[in-house]
This record gives C-alpha cells, structure tokens and sequence, in this order.
C-alpha cells in the first residue's frame, strides 16, 4: 500500500502509514491511502519529473554562457542569438517551474 501524508507530502510505502510522519513529525492520521490509479500517476510521471529537474540543473550554465555572449558584443548578429538563447533560458526556467508545480497539485510526484 502506498500513503500520502497530507501535511508535507511524503510517500510511504507499506501495510499502514507511520505512526508519526519521519519529514514533518504530523501524526499518522494525516496519511492518505494511494489508490492504485494516483500511484500509477506517481510512477508514469518520475520520468518527466526527473528530466524537468535534470533541465533545471543545465539551464543557468547555458543562461551564463548567453550573457557571455552578450557582454563579448562581437556583432549584432551573434550578440542577437545570445540574446535569444538568454530569453529562451528565462522562459523555459519558468515555464519547467510551472509543469512541477502543476505535477505536485495533481498528484504526479513522488
């Protein structure tokens, strides 16, 4: 069986929740058994999860290397496509933060 507490979100994994919650100390009784269907959400989703968190963690080198590019000022024409990548970078940041967040409030996380 698969429980949710519903104070800070932990997953837990067995035949009952724990009597008090390991991350926020909540009593057990804050714990939500997973039906089999929002559990099968959880796994689908990890994959995703994972490659948006991966994303997250590449883009502010590739943001820094746009401002580089943007500080050099060799040509307009260079100095444009950092610009884009920099704004790219900006959009994509915001744009992962909000599919995570989405993940979270429709239970596709864990």
């Amino acid at each position: 069986m698969h429980w949710k507490c519903g104070v800070c979100n932990l997953l837990w994994e067995g035949e009952a929740p724990p009597e008090t919650c390991p991350k926020c100390a909540s009593p057990g009784e804050k714990y939500a058994q997973l039906t089999d269907e929002q559990w099968a959400l959880v796994e689908r989703s990890r994959l995703t999860n994972d490659i948006h968190i991966n994303l997250l963690t590449i883009l502010p080198e590739l943001k820094t290397m746009a401002q580089q590019g943007i500080a050099d000022d060799l040509d307009a024409r260079c100095v444009a496509v950092f610009q884009r990548l920099h704004d790219e970078v900006e959009f994509l940041e915001r744009s992962i933060k909000g599919e995570l967040n989405g993940h979270m409030m429709r239970g596709k996380w864990g």
